[in-house]
């Protein structure tokens, strides 16, 4: 898509406003996203139901038709929410000028430490179906990224490093062409994605008639700046600031997973479409005595908190990368039902459902996405079974039009 500056305007005015808590590509593609909420929705419904239920004739019909519906979509949708991630990486790295190729794919994004002259050094590496890109943080207006280097993926190999070399756990080797990338990840987990990823990246690429990739960039000039960190935004995000408009870029995966030391790949984007959430919980912070009761919604990998369900535009929110979900300890002296933490690092929120059912479908959603789910009960979301429908108006679809 051509670039038009008033446009670009326009929508940096839009994303500035406090209704828009997500970016404006994001809300283009709820519609389509929401048919298939909806279709999850239905076919957990008839799984719970009683073969004798009244609903489950009128569930099944509005099955048959929305899996018609989604099932000739679904091809376009997966290349339009592609398009989607390349627009929204286009504007936040700096310098890109031609990322929306025909046949580029996102595959991950995700903070690794590079080996440099200089010792190890934070940089955001970004994965596509046909190159691997490493950029550094600039300070602007909206937090961007500036390009520092760009390695093709034909040719390329990967191989484990010895962590007696590099001093540094968790490291990896990428050979292209006559460069050497000696890179380590945050956790033996993380490596294991990167490297994963990177290797089925290279055997697809191997199987392609491509062209030969061009320069995405006009410099490879560092950016000191970019090493700045801000560790403020490991925490709650209010959308009532001056700054509204740099903390709603800053929830955005590509910003979260800079600051957490995480990243996220095209599965679990398409994981988190599936699971998306809304109702009342009670919320407490690790050193507060009381409750406080929200609308909360959980959408793009992030709870957004509202004092109600009417309201346009969210109190706060978090973006959960990085977060583990379990329930209390003995230590956190909670004694209360269906309570459960998420915690990332010496963050701490304790959240209160309204009953066992919306207990564990909290939970199930939540660790769909969160880094390590620990939880006395296991179950997945396409095999979870529950013994009875969620009580009236305990949960609900999300009133708002994401």
């Amino acid at each position: 898509m051509k670039r038009h500056r008033e446009f670009d305007r326009l929508i940096v005015e839009f994303e500035s406003r406090k209704i828009c808590y997500l970016p404006l590509t994001s809300f283009l593609m709820k519609p389509m996203q929401k048919l298939l909420h909806y279709r999850l929705i239905l076919e957990k419904l008839i799984k719970n139901y009683p073969a004798d239920h009244f609903d489950v004739k009128d569930c099944t019909e509005c099955l048959s038709l929305i899996t018609d519906v989604t099932n000739n979509f679904k091809g376009r949708l997966k290349n339009l929410e592609n398009r989607q991630k390349l627009t929204e990486l286009q504007r936040d790295i700096c310098g890109i000028d031609n990322l929306l190729q025909p046949g580029r794919c996102f595959v991950r994004e995700g903070c690794l430490l590079k080996l440099s002259q200089k010792g190890f050094q934070q940089r955001m590496f970004f994965l596509f179906s046909d190159m691997l890109l490493y950029t550094g943080r600039v300070t602007t207006p909206v937090l961007q990224f500036k390009i520092h280097g760009q390695m093709a993926l034909k040719g390329m190999t990967i191989e484990e490093t010895d962590a007696k070399m590099t001093s540094a756990d968790y490291s990896f080797t990428i050979y292209t062409g006559n460069r050497c990338l000696i890179v380590a990840a945050s956790s033996q987990e993380e490596k294991g994605k990167w490297m994963e990823d990177i290797w089925k990246a290279i055997s697809a690429s191997a199987t392609r008639e491509d062209e030969p990739i061009k320069s995405i960039y006009s410099s490879l000039k560092s950016n000191s700046s970019s090493e700045a960190l801000d560790d403020a935004h490991d925490d709650l995000r209010s959308t009532s600031s001056p700054d509204r408009h740099m903390q709603q870029r800053a929830n955005t995966t590509i910003h979260v997973c800079w600051h957490r030391s995480v990243s996220v790949g095209i599965r679990d984007h398409t994981v988190a479409i599936q699971n998306q959430l809304s109702g009342y919980l009670l919320r407490k912070f690790k050193n507060s005595n009381g409750w406080q009761k929200l609308w909360v919604v959980f959408t793009n990998f992030c709870l957004f908190f509202y004092k109600n369900f009417q309201d346009d535009f969210p109190l706060a929110s978090l973006p959960l990368l990085g977060y583990s979900v379990s329930t209390p300890s003995e230590t956190d002296a909670i004694h209360k039902e269906f309570v459960f933490k998420l915690q990332f690092k010496n963050h701490v929120y304790f959240f209160r459902a309204e009953s066992d059912y919306t207990f564990e479908r909290w939970i199930e959603v939540i660790g769909s996405v969160t880094c390590a789910a620990r939880i006395t009960r296991t179950f997945s979301r396409l095999d979870s079974s529950v013994s009875s429908p969620p009580p009236e108006h305990s949960m609900s679809v999300e009133r708002h039009p994401f």
